[in-house]
């Protein structure tokens, strides 16, 4: 099996375990990050509400007049689900049958999802925004850059959240990810302008530490013990199967247990952006403006006290609290 094959069942295999551990877990069909503001505790138990902060956040910036949208790498369907509630029209591509099983039986006949991946994907239908959440990192920038100016109404909107590399010394632990560089040239390369660009990397990466945490004191301790009781049942088998897949086994310990992937590497290595464009020209008839949404989940939290340097995005759920 190639590599860039092994690499796409892995992330199939992933999500769909995450999918199920947050439903079953969290009774949520969230599938990206969460946003942890001042005064969230970073605990498995606030993950819900982190990842709803997110998602309440990323709507919040949809600009006013944007009626038809088409969501790149839907997930499960919850923010198309939560689009749609808000009056929009939501169309969903994705190339992963099962997420796309799963989005069907949670929009039902309220949006149209189609199978396969971005770069194939063809349509007469001509949108307000195209939405990447955490979906830009699969696919290729340029081309996905040229496809949304195609599918595109005049003006329309690019809307991408999603980590990306820095251009930094050192090899990151944790994998995934375009140069942001990268990105700034494409889009720089065509007919668009970046009317929102915010850095939302201190606000994620606690969601680095929380899956850091379940893995070294959670997963981690349940291999052991279940490796103890193989090897007590049948420790012939377990000898042999040690000796076998050693490497496997060692490399899994060196990436997923030794403390690498946490918050404070994301913070060193990645970006995680919140980019808004419009297409360049004339007789940008809808406002740049973004929308309001509802009272995030975390605004009735005390307010932290006024600063100055306060970044804008902060600013604004500071404001509405």
């Amino acid at each position: 099996m190639r590599k860039s094959r092994r690499s796409e069942v892995s992330r199939e295999a992933g999500l769909e375990i995450g999918l199920i551990l947050a439903r079953s877990l969290l009774k949520s069909n969230h599938l990206h990050y969460g946003y942890w503001p001042v005064g969230l505790e970073v605990h498995f138990t606030n993950l819900l509400a982190a990842q709803e902060n997110y998602a309440s956040l990323l709507l919040s910036r949809i600009p006013t007049g944007v009626y038809r949208v088409l969501d790149v790498g839907c997930g499960s369907g919850q923010l198309a689900r939560m689009l749609i509630d808000a009056g929009r029209q939501v169309d969903c591509v994705s190339p992963s049958p099962f997420l796309n099983a799963q989005a069907r039986l949670l929009l039902g006949d309220r949006a149209r999802v189609f199978d396969g991946p971005y770069d194939e994907y063809e349509t007469s239908h001509r949108y307000d925004l195209i939405l990447f959440s955490e979906s830009f990192q699969y696919v290729d920038p340029e081309r996905s850059i040229e496809k949304s100016l195609r599918l595109l109404a005049a003006p329309g909107y690019l809307l991408i959240c999603d980590f990306f590399r820095k251009d930094v010394p050192g090899k990151s632990p944790i994998g995934g990810g375009h140069l942001l560089d990268r990105l700034y040239r494409t889009l720089g390369a065509h007919p668009l302008e970046i009317v929102e660009d915010l850095d939302l990397t201190p606000e994620t990466a606690p969601t680095l530490d929380l899956a850091d945490s379940l893995l070294r004191d959670v997963l981690h301790p349940t291999i052991h013990l279940g490796e103890r009781l193989l090897s007590d049942r049948h420790p012939l088998t377990t000898r042999i199967l040690k000796c076998l897949f050693h490497k496997r086994i060692d490399k899994i310990h060196s990436k997923y247990f030794t403390g690498n992937r946490t918050g404070e590497a994301f913070r060193k290595y990645k970006s995680y952006r919140l980019l808004l464009c419009r297409t360049a020209g004339e007789g940008a008839a809808a406002s740049s403006e973004p929308a309001r949404s509802e009272p995030l989940p975390f605004d009735a939290l005390p307010p932290e006290p006024r600063r100055a340097s306060m970044p804008f995005h902060l600013q604004l759920l500071e404001d509405r609290s």
